[in-house]
């Protein structure tokens, strides 16, 4: 199999390449980079404009399966990475059961092998605690034999100081990242909305910023302890972002993502009474926003990452307090970082790419993707003069739950190649 891309401009963050050229892959490997013919047996792809990238790795995505297949399935999760520009997922483990179990893990891995062409990588992270309760570690070891590349609790925080500080060692002897859902439950419980202004006069139930920012703290004192690599969730708040500028400048192994709902929009778009503008960590307030955006700026948010949280329409469809937290985000992710944050001249697009491709995979742990030749070829391919509006419809996500219908954005996501595979994004 032979795929020529012709006139892309290829960037690459790893090799510092940002030039317009040709590359021929070979039975899923770049075997050319360069000035190359067409000949006999090509699928040649003229990409004269677009943007040809290491592929995209969303590293949090609720996948739902097991437990939750009505309102996404590996199958749809998968077929939504991909109409977004993602090569690779990794799904968090509150699903039913959680993914505390190597089995559990092992059978993840192999369905998502089976979708489709087994385009889009499924990485699972494994439950930090038996049952996501907070109380027991899961068998950490077994988890990460099977395949897990992390460990967290997300959609509850590892709340308990000491089984935090053992979460930490153990991960951090099998060299895995602890993902923290960073949210102190006795501030924030019965909670709808931030805390702030437009919750007084909405009258709606609050979660403080410093609910974020207490577990944030404490658990940088047990990271500067025990030395493990420690990685935030969906940070959103000013607080966050400047305790976590403060351990990266003492050198400790912390990082962090943010989402694009949370340098994107603020609390005042609670005043719709939306339900699709509800998620946890809530939207913050403007100047929160601006912190987050500076974060990302300045190297201390290292990552982009959707949390794509599906919800069926009859979950979302009921009075703002009763509905669930979160939205999808796999199929906005990249059109609204590039609107937002390129197209503003806050990030170099080269930036965007680091924070959606290299620095998520060295988190992780996983292999280094570049476009060098001899290299596996997987890449992202997007068109940057691409202007659309987001129409949930055209979603292939099972859940259409967006706060974003009808925006208009700029940059889209055209395609991928993974495993010797050519795949249109629509």
């Amino acid at each position: 199999m032979k795929i020529l891309l012709k006139n892309g401009r290829i960037i690459d963050p790893v090799t510092g390449i940002d030039k317009v050229s040709d590359i021929l892959i070979v039975d899923g490997i770049i075997q050319e980079i360069g000035a190359v013919s067409s000949g006999k047996g090509m699928e040649v792809h003229d990409l004269n404009g677009k943007i040809i990238a290491p592929g995209f790795i969303d590293m949090h995505v609720h996948l739902r399966e097991p437990g939750f297949e009505y309102k996404e399935t590996i199958e749809t999760g998968c077929r939504s990475a991909l109409a977004g520009g993602f090569t690779a997922v990794c799904c968090m483990p509150n699903t039913d059961p959680p993914i505390d179990d190597a089995a559990i893990v092992r059978q993840i891995i192999e369905r998502s092998k089976n979708v489709g062409d087994g385009v889009v990588d499924v990485y699972p992270v494994g439950a930090a605690t038996k049952k996501r309760e907070g109380q027991q570690l899961s068998p950490m070891m077994e988890l990460a034999e099977a395949g897990a590349v992390a460990f967290s609790d997300d959609g509850a925080p590892i709340a308990r100081a000491d089984v935090m500080r053992r979460a930490l060692e153990y991960a951090g002897m099998i060299g895995k990242p602890v993902i923290q859902h960073a949210e102190d439950t006795c501030l924030t419980r019965g909670g709808a909305m931030h805390e702030g202004f437009v919750s007084t006069s909405l009258g709606m139930p609050p979660m403080p910023a410093a609910a974020e920012d207490i577990m944030i703290a404490r658990d940088i004192e047990l990271v500067e302890a025990y030395r493990s690599p420690y990685h935030v969730a969906h940070l959103s708040t000013r607080g966050a972002v400047q305790l976590v500028r403060t351990a990266k400048n003492k050198g400790l192994p912390v990082t962090c993502e943010a989402t694009p709902h949370h340098f994107t929009l603020t609390d005042e778009s609670v005043r719709s009474f939306d339900t699709n503008t509800k998620m946890n960590p809530p939207l913050r307030e403007l100047a929160d926003v601006e912190a987050v955006k500076e974060g990302l700026r300045d190297g201390t948010i290292d990552v982009i990452a959707s949390d794509h949280a599906p919800h069926s329409y009859d979950d979302k469809e009921v009075e703002y307090n009763r509905a669930p937290f979160g939205i999808v985000g796999l199929e906005t992710a990249i059109g609204l970082a590039y609107t937002e944050l390129v197209l503003t001249g806050l990030l170099p697009v080269d930036e965007m790419i680091r924070k959606f491709s290299t620095n998520p995979r060295k988190i992780l742990r996983l292999p280094t993707i570049s476009l060098t030749t001899g290299e596996p070829a997987n890449i992202t391919i997007i068109d940057p003069e691409k202007e659309w509006i987001v129409d949930i419809q055209k979603f292939k996500s099972k859940s259409k739950n967006s706060p974003f219908h009808g925006r208009r954005l700029r940059g889209k996501a055209v395609g991928v190649v993974n495993h010797g595979i050519l795949a249109h994004s629509n």
